[in-house]
């Protein structure tokens, strides 16, 4: 009789393990469709609290990892009945998953590299922004004032319809890429033309007394189409300060630092500006609603060949009157609230573009709690409160007696399903 060693018993047995794990057997026990529907509670869930809380985001990217290596493992993409049935989840799954690749950071079907090479001349910055007395000016909060006279001085050599607008401001929600804790901004809007794109350049701008310079300078570019529509096109650049040097500019990408998923916080293309309360100038407040003004002419917004939005389902505020009474009892519709939650009034893709996951939870609340959102509502503190916690249940919940937006859309239940249920 041959003897072998514990060891090698025990080799023997973890290989068959590992054997069975990887291949997938046409006897295997897995019931696809319970599966989909355990995985698209687990997504929204965790897609809820990163919604939440970014320090979730890693959480919900291990369950998008956990979902695309089941799909491999059981060849659940080769099953065309169930794809058939649960579209949505897998290309939405797909889609969602694209910023995990490191080259992809910018959430686009195209690497990163592919996309600043391609929209380059979209994004470059003008260059009388680029002078170093201008750059050295618009560095720090002490000097703005020399910079915005600069550009007034510009300002006075163009045509009426080629006026730059600009005006400096606080964001109330968003510090600059290099540092979360900058919020000061010169804004500047170039007016486009045949041979360019209209450009949004801003600059952040160092804090009072702050030794460490701000870096961040991004461009956002509208191109616009005789169909009501635009592309917008993004690019960070960092300002790199020497002591006696010239101040460089280079992409914030090919510098080495990665970059962030654009349609993440744009989902409009170009953001509107509202700044925290009393930071823009008396003189320039007029700036401030023609640059918002403007961001409503260039039409519904789109992103080039490089993203499809339609991948990512309906937004906040889409949920039909039967869903709303059901979710919130009868009555509800006819509140305040319940007739403010109309974002999607707007926000659909003829008009501005779905707020769908992911998206930016600090942006969302501060256009609402802040009272900039929805438009031609004057709603009390508590009002706007409740408004925002029904949205974000509305679009997130994850009953199966009464699923959410996203969850109904991932399950296919916003679309007629032809074929038999899956057994």
């Amino acid at each position: 009789m041959l003897r072998f060693r514990p060891s090698t018993i025990l080799f023997c047995l973890i290989l068959i393990a590992e054997f069975l794990h990887a291949s997938p057997s046409k006897h295997s026990r897995l019931d696809p469709n319970v599966w989909v529907r355990s995985r698209i509670d687990a997504l929204v869930t965790q897609a809820h609290a990163a919604f939440d809380d970014d320090e979730q985001l890693p959480a919900f990217r291990k369950v998008l990892d956990s979902i695309n290596r089941e799909i491999r493992l059981h060849r659940l993409s080769e099953n065309e009945d169930l794809v058939r049935r649960y579209g949505e989840f897998f290309e939405y799954v797909a889609a969602v998953s694209i910023d995990q690749h490191k080259d992809h950071q910018l959430g686009f079907v195209v690497s990163d590299q592919q996309y600043f090479r391609t929209t380059n001349s979209y994004v470059q910055i003008p260059a009388f922004l680029t002078t170093q007395v201008f750059l050295r000016d618009v560095s720090r909060y002490e000097t703005l004032d020399r910079a915005k006279a600069y550009l007034r001085k510009i300002n006075s050599t163009r045509e009426p319809s080629d006026q730059l607008v600009f005006f400096s401001y606080t964001s109330r929600h968003l510090g600059t890429p290099d540092n979360d804790d900058s919020y000061r901004r010169l804004l500047i809007v170039v007016p486009g033309n045949v041979a360019a794109p209209e450009k949004w350049v801003q600059f952040g701008v160092t804090d009072p007394g702050t030794r460490v310079r701000t870096r961040n300078l991004s461009v956002v570019s509208a191109v616009t189409h005789g169909d009501g529509t635009f592309n917008a096109y993004f690019k960070d650049y960092f300002r790199t300060y020497s002591r006696r040097g010239p101040i460089a500019i280079a992409g914030r990408w090919e510098l080495g630092y990665g970059d962030d998923n654009c349609a993440r916080c744009h989902k409009s293309g170009v953001l509107p500006i509202f700044p925290e309360q009393d930071s823009v100038s008396p003189d320039e407040l007029h700036a401030v609603e023609a640059v918002n003004e403007r961001f409503l002419t260039y039409g519904s917004p789109r992103f080039g060949s490089y993203l499809d939005e339609s991948k990512f389902g309906p937004g906040l505020g889409s949920a039909n009157f039967e869903q709303r009474l059901k979710r919130f009892g009868g009555g509800f519709n006819e509140t305040v609230v319940g007739r403010a939650m109309n974002c999607a009034s707007c926000h659909r893709p003829e008009r501005l573009g779905y707020l769908n996951w992911p998206m930016d939870g600090v942006v969302i609340s501060s256009y609402i709690n802040g009272g900039h959102m929805p438009l031609g509502y004057d709603l009390k503190e508590a009002e706007r409160e409740e408004l925002y916690e029904k949205l974000i249940e509305e679009y997130f919940a994850t009953g199966d007696a009464n699923p959410g937006i996203l969850k109904s859309w991932l399950l296919g239940e916003s679309r007629p399903i032809h074929n038999e249920e899956l057994r």
